[in-house]
């Protein structure tokens, strides 16, 4: 078992409802295959650097998960099937990293 991070921005023009329904589709589908989540953040609508798809902003959100990498590209690949993402991307957390996420998570509590 892999620890990954996975970011992803959806499309500024879907409804909170719609959001909410397509990030529990694909947490769904992480835990139906055996991952186990660590941490899930929606980082809210933001602008983007440049346009995307005429588009200007959108919703950010990170999944933290351990899984076996072959799920990954099985979720990767409905990402791609799925229109209401605009784009994703997918890493491996070395040691230093999940240090650096946990650190990032704990400041975050401490914030909110």
């Amino acid at each position: 078992m892999n620890h990954y991070e996975t970011v992803f921005i959806l499309n500024p023009v879907l409804s909170e409802d719609q959001i909410k329904e397509t990030v529990k589709k694909y947490e769904d589908l992480l835990v139906s295959k055996g991952a186990k989540m660590i941490s899930k953040e929606n980082w809210g609508l933001k602008k983007l650097a440049y346009p995307i798809q005429n588009k200007k902003s959108g919703f950010y959100h990170l999944f933290e998960y351990t899984v076996e990498g072959d799920v990954v590209h099985e979720l990767e690949t409905e990402f791609k099937r799925d229109e209401r993402f605009m784009r994703y991307l997918s890493v491996s957390l070395d040691k230093h990293a999940i240090a650096w996420a946990e650190k990032r998570r704990n400041r975050d509590k401490k914030s909110a």
